[in-house]
């Protein structure tokens, strides 16, 4: 049945299963999912609609957003709305007749991009709620297993000659952007960002809507961050931000009464994105600083083992959130060594952190220290999936996780961590194997 011949619908409403499969649907969508070669009982046939049931799923919200499907003679503009339902999905579209409903932020602007452009957008989250389908399979990308994944999944993102990331100001600023160098994952080919910002009904950050076009490599390789990049920038971001959170926590808490669900879940996730922007103005003032020629730390005799154990300390509420126990030093071993206090906790506050988000519910973290002839060293082991051998390398360079896809910091911790160790005359080291859990070694002067 052709789907311009039924009757006009304002809406269709259809019906999933947690795997997305089609259980039930009104005729116009039954019409256009059997046009595409779907049927009731599989998945959905239509891309642009499994798409989107597939980001529902993913990140456990409600996902409305405008597409385009081909019918036989003309382009459908349809608006998408999918929602989390008990054990299943609930999908409603309208737009049957080429009557799109407005969104509330902008769209892509791959309009005035020449074509072939990579059109792409994000959620507050920054993580990818669009990836233009044939483009990205021009560029050896599957843009429907991107959905849900943070931008880094799809592009590795590189400083400007001086060491600025366009892209942080414009989330920063809210303003957009059209200059930001950055290298495809998925078989580094460079290209070069530009997007605009989104804003929702009321006013607040929403995401990027942008493009990639293919770039000329640059002259020269990046510069590290400036000396003044920072400068002013984490004041500028703090306040903000913190109140942000601060908001969305009380929305979360329903501290002024009962809300929706939805807006409920919103809040989290709006919670959870600030704090991630706050841990990367924290990383990105450390980065300046260890980046600068004349870097140095300050060494004095302190307890590797107090440190361990205050840094175990300070995650306890997150461990026992996880259901993960930490084993930490006994309380009457010391162990001597020669570092800096702060930044030897900073340090270990970080392994034990990344421990606890790899390590499976029921799990356990643990915390050792002992002195290996001239050195001490404190060794954090998780239960984790481990880390493949062409990987343990390069957890330590910028911007580099083991696995993109997944909830996790940005890519600077363990970079960090190991230009802070080697400061202070040690150095951090990692053993792993697959399915066989990692364990990370700081490495100090005994």
């Amino acid at each position: 049945m052709r789907v311009d011949a039924i009757p006009d619908v304002p809406l269709s409403h259809a019906t999933l299963d947690a795997d997305g499969r089609l259980l039930a649907a009104d005729p116009a969508l039954i019409a256009l999912n059997d046009q595409a070669g779907g049927a009731i009982g599989a998945t959905l046939a239509v891309p642009q609609l499994a798409g989107i049931v597939r980001l529902a799923m993913r990140l456990g919200i409600l996902v409305s957003r405008a597409v385009t499907v081909a019918d036989q003679d003309a382009d459908l503009e349809l608006w998408v709305r999918v929602q989390p339902e008990g054990d299943g999905l609930r999908m409603a579209v309208s737009g049957w007749r080429g009557l799109r409903p407005q969104p509330v932020t902008q769209r892509p602007i791959a309009s005035v991009i020449e074509e072939g452009a990579l059109s792409w957008e994000t959620d507050a989250g920054l993580r990818l709620t669009f990836v233009a389908i044939d483009p990205a399979r021009r560029l050896g990308c599957d843009a429907l297993a991107l959905l849900g994944q943070p931008l880094t999944s799809l592009f590795t993102l590189d400083a400007t000659e001086s060491g600025a990331l366009p892209i942080l100001e414009a989330v920063a600023r809210r303003r957009p952007f059209d200059e930001q160098r950055a290298r495809l994952r998925q078989g580094d080919m460079r290209m070069v960002l530009t997007a605009t910002v989104k804003e929702d009904a009321g006013g607040a950050f929403a995401g990027l809507a942008g493009v990639a076009r293919v770039a000329e490599p640059p002259a020269s390789a990046p510069a590290p961050v400036s000396p003044d990049f920072t400068d002013g920038l984490d004041r500028a971001l703090r306040a903000p931000l913190a109140k942000i959170i601060a908001h969305a926590d009380t929305i979360h808490a329903e501290a002024e009464g009962p809300m929706q669900p939805d807006y409920v879940g919103y809040a989290t996730d709006i919670a959870n994105a600030g704090r991630h922007l706050l841990g990367l103005v924290d990383d990105l003032v450390d980065l300046q600083a260890i980046e600068r020629p004349d870097f140095t730390l300050e060494t004095d005799g302190i307890d590797l083992a107090d440190v361990a154990r205050r840094a175990a300390g300070l995650l306890s509420v997150r461990a026992a959130n996880a259901g993960v126990a930490i084993a930490r030093p006994l309380p009457d071993l010391h162990l001597p060594v020669t570092g800096d206090f702060r930044r030897a906790l900073q340090i270990m506050v970080n392994l034990i952190g990344n421990a606890l988000r790899y390590s499976p519910e029921g799990g356990v973290v643990s915390v050792t220290v002992n002195r290996v002839g001239d050195r001490a060293e404190a060794v954090v082991t998780d239960q984790g999936k481990g880390i493949a051998a062409e990987d343990q390398a390069r957890i330590f360079d910028k911007f580099e996780r083991v696995d993109p896809s997944e909830a996790g910091g940005n890519g600077l911790g363990l970079y960090i961590a190991r230009r802070l160790a080697r400061a202070m005359g040690g150095d951090l080291s990692v053993e792993s194997a697959p399915g066989r859990g990692a364990s990370f070694t700081l490495s100090l002067p005994a």
